[in-house]
Parts: C-alpha cells; sequence; structure tokens
C-alpha cells in the first residue's frame, strides 16, 4: 500500500494554522490596524468564492478535482480564463485576507511559502500531466494564460 499524500486543501489548513501559531506566538509588528485590516474580508471572500466556481467547473466537466489522477476535460473556461490554477490563486487569497485580517507582519510570510509549496508539489506535475493528456491544446491555453494572475 503505498503513502497517501497530501490534498491541496490540506495544506491550505496548515498553512492557515501555521499563520494563527506566528500571529500568537511571534506576531511582529502591527502592519495594519483597524479597520484597515477588515479589508481582509475582500481577498479571504473573492478566494473562498474562487474556490467554488472553479470547483463547479471541474464538476461540470466531469473531470476530477483531485490532483495527480488524469483529466477528462482541459477547461479553459470562467475563471480558468484568466488563471490555469484557480484553486490555488484561490486558497493564496484566502491566506492573505486572513493575514490582513490579523494586521501583524509575520503571517504575512506564510503565504508566498503557501505558494511555493503548491508549485512544487502540485502544480509542476499536474502541467506535465495535461501537456501528456492534452497535447496541443494544453499549449496553446498555457501559452495564453498565466499560471497564477
Amino acid at each position: 500500500m503505498g503513502k497517501r499524500q497530501a490534498l491541496p486543501p490540506t495544506y491550505l489548513f496548515v498553512a492557515i494554522v501555521v499563520a494563527a501559531a506566528l500571529y500568537f506566538l511571534w506576531p511582529g509588528p502591527r502592519v495594519i490596524g483597524f479597520p484597515w485590516n477588515l479589508l481582509g474580508l475582500i481577498p479571504l471572500v473573492l478566494g473562498s468564492a474562487l474556490n467554488l466556481v472553479a470547483d463547479r467547473a471541474f464538476k461540470d466537466h466531469d473531470t476530477t478535482v483531485k490532483p495527480f489522477l488524469e483529466s477528462s476535460a482541459l477547461i479553459t473556461t470562467g475563471a480558468f480564463r484568466a488563471c490555469r490554477h484557480p484553486m490555488y490563486l484561490g486558497f493564496v487569497l484566502i491566506l492573505l485576507g486572513i493575514a490582513l485580517l490579523m494586521g501583524t507582519a509575520t503571517p504575512f510570510l506564510v503565504a508566498p511559502a503557501l505558494g511555493t509549496a503548491l508549485e512544487l508539489v502540485f502544480i509542476r506535475t499536474e502541467e506535465k500531466m495535461l501537456e501528456e493528456r492534452f497535447g496541443e491544446e494544453w499549449l496553446k491555453y498555457k501559452a495564453r494564460v498565466r499560471k497564477w494572475i
């Protein structure tokens, strides 16, 4: 029996826990005070909405949302028209929103770490798989649409 790979939502959950731990244990200087920290609701809601919209697109196209499983469709519409990985972008936006709400410096360090982890663990492999599965169609899409934003 092979080792199970943690799925992307687990990475988001761990990143939120790390950001909260930094906030409580080593917050650093306050960089955004009340009421400006409430602007964090914008990326938090936007990131959540982006995830819901992208998840719905996977269901509508009857393809898997799980990394490392072969896709049955290449989605290039909706959120995927502007970003090749809207769910991962949504995760980073959620985390940035949380960091803004916290308002101290150190939680902001977690968002680029999450983006890097998603890139290294998931995106590179997913993009190879998509190229192998969809060939020229993927290459045209990849040339037209940015990976993140």
